[in-house]
Protein backbone atom coordinates (compact mmCIF):
# COMPACT_ATOMS: atom_id res chain seq x y z
CA UNK A 1 0.00 0.00 0.00
CA UNK A 2 1.37 3.41 -0.98
CA UNK A 3 0.83 6.33 1.38
CA UNK A 4 1.11 9.75 -0.24
CA UNK A 5 3.07 12.65 1.21
CA UNK A 6 2.80 16.38 0.54
CA UNK A 7 4.82 15.86 -2.62
CA UNK A 8 2.61 15.85 -5.71
CA UNK A 9 3.37 12.42 -7.12
CA UNK A 10 1.79 8.99 -7.44
CA UNK A 11 3.31 5.51 -7.67
CA UNK A 12 3.29 3.84 -11.08
CA UNK A 13 -0.27 2.78 -11.92
CA UNK A 14 0.88 -0.79 -12.54
CA UNK A 15 1.40 -1.03 -8.77
CA UNK A 16 -2.35 -0.77 -8.10
CA UNK A 17 -4.03 -3.69 -6.34
CA UNK A 18 -6.22 -6.19 -8.18
CA UNK A 19 -9.29 -4.03 -7.52
CA UNK A 20 -7.53 -0.88 -8.69
CA UNK A 21 -6.55 0.78 -5.40
CA UNK A 22 -3.27 2.61 -5.97
CA UNK A 23 -2.61 4.93 -3.02
CA UNK A 24 -3.94 6.40 0.21
CA UNK A 25 -3.75 9.92 1.61
CA UNK A 26 -2.54 13.17 0.14
CA UNK A 27 -5.01 15.95 -0.47
CA UNK A 28 -7.53 17.23 -3.00
CA UNK A 29 -5.45 20.16 -4.18
CA UNK A 30 -5.93 21.33 -7.75
CA UNK A 31 -2.37 20.35 -8.68
CA UNK A 32 -2.75 16.82 -7.30
CA UNK A 33 -6.14 16.24 -8.91
CA UNK A 34 -4.93 17.40 -12.33
CA UNK A 35 -1.86 15.21 -11.99
CA UNK A 36 -4.07 12.27 -11.06
CA UNK A 37 -6.51 12.58 -13.96
CA UNK A 38 -3.70 13.11 -16.46
CA UNK A 39 -2.27 9.77 -15.34
CA UNK A 40 -5.49 7.75 -15.27
CA UNK A 41 -6.06 8.06 -11.52
CA UNK A 42 -9.15 9.27 -9.66
CA UNK A 43 -10.20 9.73 -6.00
CA UNK A 44 -13.09 7.72 -4.58
CA UNK A 45 -13.71 7.17 -0.88
CA UNK A 46 -16.31 7.26 1.88
CA UNK A 47 -16.40 10.26 4.26
CA UNK A 48 -15.07 8.11 7.13
CA UNK A 49 -12.10 6.93 5.07
CA UNK A 50 -8.83 8.65 4.15
CA UNK A 51 -8.55 9.76 0.51
CA UNK A 52 -8.29 6.68 -1.71
CA UNK A 53 -6.83 6.87 -5.23
CA UNK A 54 -7.79 4.36 -7.93
CA UNK A 55 -6.57 3.19 -11.32
CA UNK A 56 -8.57 0.06 -12.22
CA UNK A 57 -7.60 -2.45 -14.87
CA UNK A 58 -9.62 -2.99 -16.98
CA UNK A 59 -11.14 0.46 -17.38
CA UNK A 60 -14.82 1.03 -18.18
CA UNK A 61 -15.15 3.49 -21.07
CA UNK A 62 -17.48 4.61 -23.84
CA UNK A 63 -16.34 5.32 -27.37
CA UNK A 64 -18.79 7.91 -28.78
CA UNK A 65 -19.21 5.89 -31.99
CA UNK A 66 -20.47 2.98 -29.86
CA UNK A 67 -23.20 5.03 -28.18
CA UNK A 68 -26.48 3.12 -28.14
CA UNK A 69 -29.70 5.14 -28.24
CA UNK A 70 -32.89 3.11 -27.96
CA UNK A 71 -35.94 3.83 -30.12
CA UNK A 72 -37.87 5.08 -27.10
CA UNK A 73 -34.97 7.36 -26.19
CA UNK A 74 -34.83 8.75 -29.71
CA UNK A 75 -38.51 9.66 -29.41
CA UNK A 76 -37.87 11.46 -26.11
CA UNK A 77 -35.00 13.41 -27.66
CA UNK A 78 -37.19 14.44 -30.61
CA UNK A 79 -39.90 15.81 -28.32
CA UNK A 80 -37.58 18.49 -26.92
CA UNK A 81 -39.08 17.94 -23.46
CA UNK A 82 -35.72 18.80 -21.95
CA UNK A 83 -33.22 21.58 -22.53
CA UNK A 84 -29.53 20.69 -22.19
CA UNK A 85 -26.83 23.24 -21.33
CA UNK A 86 -23.13 23.12 -20.46
CA UNK A 87 -21.44 24.90 -17.54
CA UNK A 88 -24.50 26.91 -16.56
CA UNK A 89 -24.95 25.51 -13.03
CA UNK A 90 -21.91 23.46 -12.01
CA UNK A 91 -22.38 23.97 -8.27
CA UNK A 92 -26.03 22.93 -8.41
CA UNK A 93 -25.17 19.82 -10.44
CA UNK A 94 -22.44 18.54 -8.13
CA UNK A 95 -24.56 19.28 -5.04
CA UNK A 96 -27.47 17.31 -6.53
CA UNK A 97 -25.14 14.45 -7.40
CA UNK A 98 -23.99 14.42 -3.77
CA UNK A 99 -27.50 13.91 -2.40
CA UNK A 100 -28.83 11.59 -5.10
CA UNK A 101 -29.96 8.23 -3.74
CA UNK A 102 -28.23 5.27 -5.41
CA UNK A 103 -28.93 1.56 -5.33
CA UNK A 104 -26.77 -0.40 -2.87
CA UNK A 105 -25.07 2.78 -1.68
CA UNK A 106 -25.42 4.41 1.72
CA UNK A 107 -24.47 8.07 2.00
CA UNK A 108 -22.27 9.83 -0.54
CA UNK A 109 -18.63 9.90 -1.57
CA UNK A 110 -19.03 13.51 -2.77
CA UNK A 111 -18.03 15.21 0.47
CA UNK A 112 -17.95 18.96 1.13
CA UNK A 113 -14.19 18.89 0.52
CA UNK A 114 -14.75 17.15 -2.81
CA UNK A 115 -17.30 19.77 -3.82
CA UNK A 116 -14.91 22.60 -2.96
CA UNK A 117 -12.08 20.93 -4.86
CA UNK A 118 -14.11 20.36 -8.01
CA UNK A 119 -15.60 23.84 -7.90
CA UNK A 120 -12.04 25.14 -8.08
CA UNK A 121 -11.32 22.81 -11.00
CA UNK A 122 -14.42 24.17 -12.69
CA UNK A 123 -13.30 27.76 -12.17
CA UNK A 124 -9.99 26.86 -13.81
CA UNK A 125 -11.70 25.25 -16.79
CA UNK A 126 -10.92 21.60 -16.03
CA UNK A 127 -14.30 20.47 -14.70
CA UNK A 128 -17.48 20.64 -16.79
CA UNK A 129 -21.13 20.28 -15.93
CA UNK A 130 -24.00 19.29 -18.19
CA UNK A 131 -27.40 20.49 -17.02
CA UNK A 132 -30.82 19.19 -17.99
CA UNK A 133 -33.77 21.53 -17.57
CA UNK A 134 -37.52 21.05 -17.71
CA UNK A 135 -39.73 24.14 -17.49
CA UNK A 136 -36.69 26.13 -16.28
CA UNK A 137 -36.13 23.68 -13.40
CA UNK A 138 -32.89 21.71 -13.07
CA UNK A 139 -34.04 18.07 -13.25
CA UNK A 140 -30.84 16.24 -14.14
CA UNK A 141 -27.20 16.54 -14.99
CA UNK A 142 -23.68 15.22 -14.79
CA UNK A 143 -20.16 16.52 -14.29
CA UNK A 144 -16.62 15.43 -15.00
CA UNK A 145 -13.06 16.37 -15.86
CA UNK A 146 -11.68 17.18 -19.28
CA UNK A 147 -8.10 15.91 -19.37
CA UNK A 148 -7.42 16.95 -22.96
CA UNK A 149 -9.31 17.40 -26.21
CA UNK A 150 -9.73 13.62 -26.50
CA UNK A 151 -10.91 12.40 -23.10
CA UNK A 152 -13.74 13.39 -20.74
CA UNK A 153 -13.71 11.65 -17.35
CA UNK A 154 -17.28 11.36 -16.11
CA UNK A 155 -17.66 11.59 -12.34
CA UNK A 156 -21.32 11.45 -11.38
CA UNK A 157 -24.85 12.12 -12.61
CA UNK A 158 -28.29 12.64 -11.14
CA UNK A 159 -31.91 12.72 -12.29
CA UNK A 160 -34.98 14.07 -10.55
CA UNK A 161 -37.30 12.92 -13.34
CA UNK A 162 -37.12 9.83 -15.54
CA UNK A 163 -34.58 9.93 -18.39
CA UNK A 164 -33.24 13.38 -17.49
CA UNK A 165 -29.61 12.38 -16.90
CA UNK A 166 -29.70 10.02 -19.87
CA UNK A 167 -30.84 12.87 -22.14
CA UNK A 168 -27.99 15.02 -20.85
CA UNK A 169 -25.40 12.27 -21.29
CA UNK A 170 -26.50 11.34 -24.81
CA UNK A 171 -26.84 14.94 -25.99
CA UNK A 172 -23.43 15.84 -24.58
CA UNK A 173 -21.71 12.94 -26.33
CA UNK A 174 -23.47 13.51 -29.65
CA UNK A 175 -22.39 17.16 -29.65
CA UNK A 176 -18.79 16.72 -28.50
CA UNK A 177 -15.58 15.71 -30.26
CA UNK A 178 -14.12 13.45 -27.57
CA UNK A 179 -12.54 10.19 -28.65
CA UNK A 180 -13.29 8.55 -25.32
CA UNK A 181 -15.59 8.98 -22.32
CA UNK A 182 -14.05 7.56 -19.14
CA UNK A 183 -16.77 5.87 -17.08
CA UNK A 184 -14.21 4.53 -14.57
CA UNK A 185 -16.17 1.59 -13.13
CA UNK A 186 -18.82 -0.71 -14.58
CA UNK A 187 -22.53 0.08 -14.23
CA UNK A 188 -25.39 -1.66 -16.02
CA UNK A 189 -26.84 1.75 -16.93
CA UNK A 190 -23.73 2.84 -18.84
CA UNK A 191 -23.26 -0.63 -20.33
CA UNK A 192 -26.75 -0.30 -21.84
CA UNK A 193 -25.57 2.91 -23.52
CA UNK A 194 -22.58 1.18 -25.12
CA UNK A 195 -19.80 1.42 -22.54
CA UNK A 196 -17.32 -1.45 -22.31
CA UNK A 197 -14.06 -2.51 -20.69
CA UNK A 198 -10.66 -1.85 -22.23
CA UNK A 199 -7.23 -2.49 -20.75
CA UNK A 200 -5.71 0.20 -18.57
CA UNK A 201 -2.72 0.45 -20.90
CA UNK A 202 -5.03 1.16 -23.86
CA UNK A 203 -6.87 3.78 -21.82
CA UNK A 204 -3.62 5.52 -20.85
CA UNK A 205 -2.73 5.91 -24.53
CA UNK A 206 -5.69 8.28 -24.93
CA UNK A 207 -4.37 10.47 -22.11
Amino acid sequence: MHFLTQKIEFPDITEASADGLLAVGGDLSTERLINAYNNGIFPWFDPAEPILWWSPDPRFVLFPEDLKVSKSMKQILKKDTFKVTINKAFKAVIENCAIAKRENQHGTWITDDMIKAYLKLHELGYAKSIEVWQNDELVGGLYGIETNDSVFCGESMFAKVSNASKVGFITFIQNSNYKLIDCQLHTKHLESLGAKHISRSEFIQFL
